[in-house]
């Protein structure tokens, strides 16, 4: 029960690294793909306004210069602009949303991971009940608490641990064999139910962000028809659907992550009630076995 512990420790830990890893370093390649690419740009308009110490031939030419130099040169967008996904349509829809969704694809990845890591750990600790709990009892009836504690160490998960809790307090009364139980209940269920505010938090942040990306795309389509001269149906409807995109990719990054936190809590809770049962059950042949 211990190494079980552990593992689940350390898995839990990988995750939340790896999770850390992603956020900080995925972004920061991006911008250094998106700048290193246009170096030598730069370099060459420095060189083409340049004498052969350095300095511009002239101050008023280096002067004019200065703006083209230091100007914004591209950014995280750029990359997805000029890769073979750029001129996917996922791609241009990517583009097309702007900086928000580079945010929306972090949450999704987030999202992502933890929903596996869930999926993995519950899968794991998913034992037949029926069986672990028939075999258990044969066990003390026969062997002994001894042998049936042994037979607990043998299965994974939390239904194993609560009766392994509960058969090393047998000799200690019916109330220290409910409260080991309902101790060892707690912290299984604190294993079970971890990572799933992770899951809870992109539900609730992704179409936030998403909304978030469409006030801002429509404030830049707004200031984009109020510079316009001539303001036709197609600048406006053009800058609508491209402001609207981050919040479609919102939800449908929030509507997975709904149904997969959805489905763990509905397995926690059969664990819960499978927990309830097969610790009733041993309380019961406990106090059979007295009497």
């Amino acid at each position: 029960m211990a190494r079980h512990g552990m593992l689940n420790n350390a898995i839990y830990r990988l995750t939340i690294l790896g999770v850390l890893a992603i956020l900080v370093v995925t972004p920061v390649l991006a911008q250094d793909e998106a700048t290193g690419d246009q170096g030598e740009d730069v370099f060459a308009k420095i060189q083409a306004t340049s004498d052969s110490l350095g300095f511009g031939s002239t101050a008023a030419d280096s002067l004019k210069e200065v703006p083209q130099i230091i100007e914004p040169i591209g950014g995280l967008m750029g990359v997805v602009d000029r890769s073979p996904l750029g001129r996917t349509g996922a791609g241009e829809l990517f583009v097309k949303g702007g900086v928000f969704m580079w945010w929306l694809l972090a949450v999704a990845i987030v999202g992502f991971i933890f929903i596996i890591e869930r999926l993995w750990t519950l899968n794991r600790a998913r034992v037949n009940t029926r069986r672990l709990i028939g075999t258990i009892i044969t066990t003390l009836r026969n062997d002994g608490v001894q042998a049936a504690s042994e037979e607990c160490q043998k299965v994974r998960g939390p239904i194993a641990a609560i009766l392994y809790a509960g058969l090393q307090k047998a000799d200690r009364g019916r109330e220290q064999v409910e409260k080991a139980i309902a101790t060892a209940g707690t912290i299984e269920m604190s294993f079970l139910e971890r990572g799933l505010i992770w899951v809870s938090s992109v539900t609730t942040i992704a179409p936030l962000m998403g909304f978030l990306g469409t006030v801002s795309g429509m404030i830049n389509a707004f200031e984009a028809i109020a510079a316009s001269e001539q303001v036709n149906a197609k600048l406006v409807a053009s800058g609508i659907s491209e402001a609207l995109i981050t919040t479609a990719t919102g939800l449908i990054v929030a509507i997975p992550a709904t149904i997969g936190y959805n489905y763990f809590v509905s397995s926690i809770d059969r664990f819960v009630i499978e927990m309830e049962e097969t610790s009733a059950e041993l309380i019961e042949e406990l106090e059979r076995m007295k009497g």
